[in-house]
Order: C-alpha cells, then sequence, then structure tokens
C-alpha cells in the first residue's frame, strides 16, 4: 500500500439546512477527519482512512464518496452492528451549530484490534484528532496506540485539537490531549480549542508550551487573522486569504489536509501555511463541510495572483 496520509477517525453523513429555507437540509458528508483526507487527495496527496461505518445506506454513500475523492478505503471496517453516525449543521444570526447523532457509530467501537499496524508503518504521516480520541474509550486507546505506533517506525503524527467537549469533560480532554501532544510532531489546534485546553491565552505561550511537548510543528489557525505557524528555529504570522465567507464548516479540516499534503510534498511549513490558508479560506465560499474544498490547480492559481499583486 502506497500512502502519504493515513488518517483515523470518524465519517459523518452531513445535512445542511439551506438558507432560502429553513426546513430544507441538503444533505452532504463531514466527519473532521474524512473532511481531512478529501482536502488532502485534493492537493495531490496519496491519503487512505482508517474508520468504521454502519452497513446502511450512509455507509455506502461514503464509501462511494471516498472512491470517488480516490481516499483509499481499503482500511474502512463495515459493521454490521452499529450505523454511520449523522449531523445536522442550522444557521442563524450566532453563526452556525451543529447537533449529533452520533453514539454508538461504527467508529466509536472501533478497537485497538482492528488497527492496521502495518500499512501505518508504512505511511508518511498519520492523522488525528480531538474528536478521533473522544468519541469513545476504545477509539481513543486505539487512536493513542497508532501515533505510538507510527512514530516508532519513523511515521509523522499530525493531530488536530478539534475540542468537542459534548464528547467528553474538560479534565479528561486535558488529560488525553497532554498525551496526544507527547506523540505529535505536527500540531494543528484552533485558537478556541487550544486557549481551552491549555488556560493560556498569548500566541507564543501556546506556541512555547507545543513546542516544549516535543512537537515540531504547530500550525495554530486563527480564522480571518490567518495562522501563525511556528517551529524551534522559526515563527511567524501567515495572512489570510480574503473571501467573502458562506459557511465556515469544515474549514479548518481543509486546512489541515492541505497543509499535510504539502508538507509531503516538499513545502516547509510556512509554505504550507501560504498555501492552506487560501485553500481553507476558498472552502467557506460554498455551503457544507466537503463540496466546497478546493482542487490544487484552484489554489495553486489564486498564489500566483497573490505573487503578481505583491
Amino acid at each position: 500500500m502506497s500512502i502519504d496520509i493515513l488518517a483515523y477517525g470518524e465519517p459523518l453523513v452531513e445535512f445542511n439546512q439551506q438558507p432560502d429555507d429553513p426546513t430544507r437540509y441538503l444533505q452532504g458528508f463531514g466527519g473532521d477527519t474524512s473532511n481531512f483526507c478529501i482536502a488532502a487527495a485534493r492537493q495531490g496527496a496519496q491519503a487512505g482512512y482508517i474508520s468504521a461505518v454502519g452497513a446502511d445506506s450512509f455507509g455506502e454513500r461514503l464509501l462511494a464518496l471516498w472512491t470517488r475523492e480516490r481516499v483509499d478505503t481499503r482500511l474502512v471496517h463495515v459493521d454490521p452492528g452499529a450505523p454511520t453516525g449523522v449531523y445536522f449543521v442550522s444557521h442563524d444570526n450566532h453563526g452556525h451549530r451543529f447537533d449529533y447523532l452520533r453514539e454508538g457509530s461504527a467508529a466509536s467501537r472501533y478497537q485497538h484490534e482492528q488497527l492496521p499496524l502495518a500499512a501505518i508503518a508504512q505511511a508518511r504521516y498519520l492523522h488525528l484528532s480531538g474528536i478521533s480520541l473522544a468519541i469513545s474509550t476504545s477509539a481513543c486507546d486505539a487512536g493513542l496506540d497508532a501515533m505510538e505506533h507510527a512514530r516508532k517506525a519513523g511515521v509523522k503524527v499530525s493531530l488536530d485539537t478539534n475540542l468537542r467537549l459534548r464528547l467528553w469533560s474538560l479534565a479528561r480532554a486535558r488529560g488525553i490531549m497532554r498525551e496526544a501532544f507527547s506523540k505529535t510532531d505536527i500540531c494543528l489546534p484552533s485558537w478556541d480549542d487550544i486557549t481551552v485546553l491549555t488556560g493560556l491565552d498569548d500566541r507564543d505561550a501556546i506556541v512555547d508550551y507545543l513546542l516544549g511537548c516535543g512537537i515540531g510543528i504547530v500550525a495554530l489557525k486563527l480564522g480571518e487573522e490567518g495562522s501563525y505557524v511556528a517551529t524551534p528555529e522559526a515563527r511567524t504570522l501567515v495572512p489570510p486569504y480574503p473571501v467573502q465567507p458562506l459557511d465556515a464548516t469544515g474549514a479548518g479540516d481543509c486546512f489541515g489536509g492541505s497543509f499535510v499534503a504539502r508538507l509531503a510534498a516538499g513545502d516547509d511549513a510556512f509554505a504550507a501555511a501560504r498555501y492552506a490558508n487560501v485553500a481553507a479560506a476558498l472552502s467557506t465560499t460554498g455551503f457544507g463541510a466537503v463540496a466546497p474544498i478546493p482542487a490544487a490547480e484552484t489554489v495553486l492559481a489564486r498564489l500566483a495572483q497573490m505573487s503578481v499583486i505583491a
């Protein structure tokens, strides 16, 4: 199996409320690590997914989606005894709200014994998120074991904090994420998540903390402000790409998939962040987590325009 990037976590089927009729929901796809995989694949990386779906129509639709998106599905387990997770996105003057039907999902039943250890050791990058570790105790144990196995094999581990306090307590989240940080090479936190997890509210203090955990690259996602990228040798604010956003669902996942895809392509962290800022911004100009993720050609064209203007 030739894979640049493997991701581990929970896929979801999305129902997104439509602005012209609040009673109408458009069916799409989500799940942070699934979004990450698709974003990486659209940027040209060879991506694969470690997960489980139910033996239901939603699971079939997700498998078909990944096949269309050239995401390797050989490591996705079909669980006949559990459903595929579902979530709803609704919109109001305060932004977007998420409601989940995921308890007991196929992915939440994932066990350590199901981990494809040989495939993980052969990848270049392994990606997880806070949600990957929060959906159940067994999924958490498997995720941490996958991270440790990957690093022992020389595989770089990427982690997006994606804190969801409806899935676990803050005390447990802080404890598990501290352990996860010690097994991470590339950290992709959002500002809101990492300030809650660490109790810190200064960019450099946050970066110092994460680098002190042994992390080699930190790309702190700041939304409309861009991203703050740091290595042990250098740090800088990478400016945002201006757009008129419609829906920010999945923008952070698009950033992460694009960022790691560009690392896999040979970019340094700062060039990867410039690229990922553009990709994530463009992903907010449509509705849903997956459909608006741009292809590499689109992102590269925008970067070329920025270079000419500069």
